[in-house]
């Protein structure tokens, strides 16, 4: 699908309007450096409207029965989007966006976000709500700064808030035991009627940002593990980070993959991956849980 521009009431869901207007002043100035890693030109608001409209496409294509799953491959990401700031590559927060759209329409929403850098642009949007869930695995500590397992809510919505950072090093059999141990039963626990899924794949072990060992195999395993906690099967997906085209283009086409029912095709070298026991991990996972 090509998709449509988000209109700025829509944006304006998840951002405030004097932010909004800032950006469009932006634009018509033709561009500048929001923060040390965000800059613009002269089209980049029109592109990130772009973006948070594909995520919204994609929401409308499976709220309304067309399809079961979507993947919206956006740029630029969404996740450090602030309500009225940009930051880390991030002008639109896309997937807040759509959570807030899916919010007002009464669902009951679930974020998952296994992006290498926390969300804490999607955290901060929701931490207050206690309608949206959302859990964030991610490399600590790592940019940000945020996330830790002590962010767990705020108000009616303590709870509804989880976090579990991952030490450098750590490989999929670590993602797998904090999905199966903590992500999984809380999730079914809130029982969500939409799932909204931040796929970034800066966690694989090529990716020049960061330091955990991923491989588009433990993408596989990760993606059928939060299908099994979806709602009669629907997921949206939204692409966020990922720096290394190679790596990037294995993982995401091996999610799509499994979001159509296809088997993926995996190389030899991206077969699932396990370390060490990281003890200290393991007591994360397990204070996490608590």
């Amino acid at each position: 699908m090509t998709p449509p521009q988000a209109s700025l009431d829509d944006l304006a869901l998840a951002h405030d309007r004097s932010y909004l207007e800032m950006l469009i002043a932006d634009a018509q100035s033709g561009g500048s450096q929001l923060d040390a890693d965000t800059y613009t030109a002269r089209g980049s608001f029109d592109t990130a409207r772009r973006a948070a409209g594909a995520v919204l496409a994609a929401v409308d294509e499976v709220h309304s029965g067309r399809a079961q799953r979507a993947f919206a491959l956006v740029r630029p990401p969404g996740h450090h989007a602030l309500a009225d700031r940009a930051m880390g590559f991030c002008l639109v927060n896309n997937v807040a966006v759509a959570a807030s759209k899916l919010r007002s329409e009464g669902e009951r929403v679930v974020i998952i976000d296994w992006d290498v850098h926390h969300g804490n642009g999607t955290q901060d949007i929701f931490y207050e709500d206690p309608e949206v869930m959302y859990v964030s695995t991610h490399q600590a500590p790592h940019y940000p700064g945020t996330g830790a397992i002590g962010e767990t809510g705020d108000g009616d919505a303590v709870g509804a808030n989880i976090n579990i950072p991952l030490s450098a090093g750590s490989a999929g059999d670590m993602l797998r035991a904090a999905f199966d141990d903590v992500v999984l039963p809380a999730i079914t626990e809130f029982s969500p009627s939409r799932v909204l899924l931040s796929a970034g794949f800066d966690a694989h072990r090529d990716d020049p940002l960061a330091d955990l060992q991923l491989t588009s195999a433990d993408y596989v395993d990760l993606t059928h593990r939060v299908l099994s906690i979806c709602p009669d099967g629907e997921l949206v997906a939204v692409l966020e980070g990922g720096y290394d085209f190679q790596a990037l283009a294995r993982s995401a086409g091996a999610v799509a993959a499994v979001l159509a029912g296809v088997e993926p095709t995996i190389d030899e070298g991206e077969k699932v991956t396990s370390g060490d026991v990281d003890v200290a991990l393991l007591s994360s996972v397990n204070e996490a849980r608590r």
